[in-house]
């Protein structure tokens, strides 16, 4: 990865959130470097401080100490150069699918008509060709997430942050949707960061998972994935990671 462009370097990063009668150190000495088309997975135990992390990079939390850049520029607030896509999926109910993944360009001011057809694209991309004057309410948990990836690759972000966002759906669904993020990634070429706390997830996804420790949080190690793609759950070099990353995983609780 080196002959490629960073796009997003954490220098010495941390977080602490002070509360009414203590402080709660969240992040620690936190480093990390993620280049340009990368798909990296943060990775570690539940309520570790990934979301934190992907917070902190997004810009919705400014940092404690240290400092993140992002496309050469630190990161003093969100930008529309960073789309988000969450575990809930924070979609407007009262607008439509084609309503909902046009805002972004519409807030920017871009005329209607070239909006639109932006926002065509990206709902046949995520498969919801007929579902444009649909509401939210009326759709699947897996057809809203569909509709929220849209909505954060709308916006032409250079980086999506992805924050476990299949953690609520029932397992066939986010198999399904785990196979849809890989081809639409493999179309639409962005540098993408996303937390998971599901193993197979990690493994299936990434080109790098960076397995993070309970807080305060830091990097214990990183696993470059060099399985071909699609991925099959079964073969014996995905189970091998899986196994290494578990044990690894096991022993930073």
């Amino acid at each position: 990865m080196s002959n490629k462009n960073i796009m997003i370097k954490c220098e010495n990063v941390g977080k602490v959130f002070e509360t009414a009668s203590d402080f709660n150190n969240v992040v620690e000495g936190f480093n990390l470097e993620v280049y340009e088309n990368e798909f990296v997975v943060l990775f570690g135990p539940g309520q570790c401080g990934k979301t934190t992390i992907l917070n902190l990079i997004a810009g919705l939390e400014p940092v404690t100490e240290g400092k993140i850049v992002v496309s050469g520029e630190e990161v003093m607030g969100p930008s529309p150069k960073r789309g988000m896509v969450y575990q809930k999926t924070s979609l407007f109910p009262w607008f439509t699918v084609m309503k909902n993944v046009e805002f972004g360009p519409k807030m920017m001011g871009v005329k209607k008509k070239i909006r639109r057809e932006k926002a065509q694209y990206y709902i046949d991309l995520v498969g919801l060709t007929g579902f444009e004057n649909h509401f939210p309410i009326k759709l699947s948990g897996g057809m809203q997430q569909r509709v929220g990836i849209a909505r954060a690759y709308c916006n032409d972000p250079e980086i999506i942050c992805m924050d476990e966002p299949f953690g609520h759906l029932d397992a066939q669904t986010r198999y399904l949707m785990e196979e849809e993020v890989e081809r639409i990634c493999g179309r639409e070429r962005r540098t993408v960061l996303f937390v998971t706390n599901n193993i197979e997830e990690a493994i299936y996804l990434a080109d790098r998972i960076v397995l993070l420790c309970n807080c305060p949080t830091k990097v214990v190690r990183e696993y470059e994935v060099n399985l071909p793609r699609p991925r099959d759950h079964v073969h014996p070099e995905f189970l091998a990671l899986r196994e290494e990353i578990t044990n690894a995983m096991d022993k930073t609780q």
